[in-house]
């Protein structure tokens, strides 16, 4: 529905749509980040075991040289959609899973310095070092992302108190469950595989042949982790909101009834059967990313691996629906779509920033991938030695 605004003027969304399409917008930022930052880091994390000289590692890095600052903007602007769109769940996250996100800080720190610093000295263990940097700054995002969201759908032990304040009740190791450990694995097996399929594409020779067969590895341990993931999910205790809500207010939090039910976390899926595209995505998108890969169709298989993840984020965020941030130890402080958002107004000028911003930002990011394109080879790095990584 779109209705006249207050005022009498120009029609705009009404609140309860602009609630689903930023949990929408949202997950666009987060298959963006998968696609695009996530193919860089899947690329970092595979450098100290496919490149086995320097001249092979330099062409691996160069691979990614030219784009991964500008990807980088994925990452930056999701966080900042998070914060603008759900201060709730963002004090809720960072509060709770505090010293998870500093182990990311951190490990992102290695990225910049390991891309700039790495080629200025000619040692080797200088520049082994930062090689495992970059390892580092790659590897354990990706999996702490994937632990942090099996702790979502496991429920994140927190609750409010009267001033709203959350209050955070677990552990850092307690994140670290066998469901979480396993979200982890099919988050970094899922970056790994989009990224040999990058380098399948961007690469030739040895370093092709070594991506391949990287490919294959992470995609099958990707299939496997979110086929696994499936059953644990159909069997654990889901969130259900058994009280009436007023879908356009801006709601406390604590003014509804959550309850666990076994199960819960499928209703969508039953109820709505067009939705199991997703996890058909998933699978399809996968099992022809292996299959490309086998073949050296490196741009095939990068399409393939990037509809795989489309499918495995599109399926966690349905199975939540309408929740964000389902509570273990309280489950009506539990956040959802409705009730954890900023005001009508903040959501309407976002929605029209990210309408003009988007396609500017994937039409630049187009441009400059078409431009940059070719295969990065070790002749390449050994022609060009002072003027790349």
């Amino acid at each position: 529905a779109i209705p006249p605004s207050p005022a009498g003027g120009r029609k705009m969304l009404d609140y309860a749509m602009l609630k689903v399409v930023w949990w929408v917008l949202v997950g666009v930022l987060l298959f963006g980040f998968a696609v695009m930052d996530g193919h860089d880091m899947g690329v970092g994390s595979l450098l100290p075991f496919l490149g086995k000289n320097d001249d092979e590692r330099r062409a691996i890095i160069n691979s990614v040289g030219p784009h991964w600052e500008g990807n980088q903007v994925w990452f930056v602007t999701a966080g900042g959609a998070l914060f603008a769109a759900w201060p709730l769940v963002y004090a809720t996250v960072f509060s709770g899973f505090y010293y998870a996100m500093l182990a990311v800080l951190w490990a992102l720190f290695f990225r910049p310095v390991g891309f700039d610093y790495r080629s200025k000295v000619a040692d080797v263990r200088w520049r082994t070092t930062w090689d495992w940097g970059i390892f580092v700054g790659s590897a354990v995002p990706a999996l702490v992302f994937g632990v942090a969201f099996g702790n979502i759908i496991l429920g994140v032990p927190f609750h409010f108190e009267e001033s709203m304040l959350p209050v955070y009740s677990g552990s850092f190791w307690a994140l670290f469950s066998p469901f979480a450990v396993l979200a982890g694995i099919v988050s970094l097996s899922m970056l790994v595989f989009h990224g040999a399929n990058y380098l399948i594409l961007r690469t030739d020779g040895d370093i092709q042949h070594r991506a391949r067969r990287a490919a294959l590895l992470a995609g099958f341990v990707m299939l496997v982790g979110f086929a696994a993931g499936g059953f644990f999910v159909a069997e654990m205790p889901g969130f259900v909101v058994t009280s009436s809500l007023d879908y356009g207010a801006s709601l406390n939090p604590l003014d509804k009834t959550v309850i666990r039910q076994s199960g819960a976390w499928l209703s969508n899926f039953r109820e709505y059967a067009g939705l199991s595209a997703f996890p058909l995505l998933g699978f399809v998108g996968g099992g022809l990313g292996l299959i490309f890969a086998h073949y050296k169709r490196g741009g095939l298989a990068f399409v393939s691996s990037a509809i795989a993840e489309l499918g495995i984020i599109g399926t966690a965020g349905i199975a939540l629906f309408p929740f964000v941030l389902p509570s273990s130890s309280d489950p009506r402080s539990s956040l959802t779509v409705w009730d954890c958002v900023s005001s009508q107004r903040t959501l309407g000028i976002m929605f029209w920033v990210a309408l003009i911003m988007t396609p500017i930002i994937v039409a630049y990011t187009g441009w400059a991938y078409r431009v940059m394109r070719g295969k990065i080879t070790v002749d390449f790095i050994k022609a060009n030695d002072h003027s790349t990584y």
